[in-house]
């Protein structure tokens, strides 16, 4: 199943967003340019994963010194604290426990016909409401409004870039 979860534009770095599809739950990260997406269950006793405090690696390459790496972070369970490799769903807690559940996330060039209207713009939906050609006429002593429902073939409605 692939989820589209928000235009890149709409999702500035450091935000989160937790989506629904089904049964399933998912948490989207994003850090710095990179994004990251693990099921929203804690391997440790179920919690609400997602909605944990995140926060960047820590590496020391000798002691007294460490260099903070925003590019990659951990998230911990509101829980019980446990940590969780936003990339990898590894966890640095309970020996031989199973790894927080991660799925791969990609960023799509638009597709025009799915792509959200610019503001302002018209694009047709999936449902046509029947119309009906309506006419002016005169009968007698005045003007008529008449409505012709004989049936008639669709219209359609001019995609992006034609005229109507």
């Amino acid at each position: 199943m692939r989820i589209v979860v928000a235009r890149v534009d709409d999702f500035p770095p450091g935000e989160r967003r937790i989506v629904t599809r089904g049964r399933r739950s998912i948490g989207v990260f994003r850090v710095g340019d990179r994004f990251y997406a693990l099921n929203n269950h804690c391997p440790h006793l179920g919690g609400p994963l997602c909605q944990g405090r995140t926060q960047a690696w820590v590496r020391s390459s000798t002691p007294g010194r460490y260099e903070r790496d925003d590019e990659h972070a951990l998230i911990a369970c509101p829980w019980h604290g446990w940590e969780y490799d936003l990339a990898t769903g590894q966890s640095f807690l309970g020996p031989g426990e199973p790894p927080a559940r991660s799925y791969e996330v990609s960023v799509e060039p638009a597709d025009v016909s799915t792509a959200e209207p610019a503001p302002g713009e018209r694009r047709p939906g999936p449902f046509v409401a029947e119309t009906f050609d309506v006419t002016v006429e005169r009968f007698g002593s005045g003007d008529h409004v008449v409505v012709d429902t004989t049936p008639r073939p669709a219209r359609t409605v001019p995609s992006r870039g034609e005229s109507p």
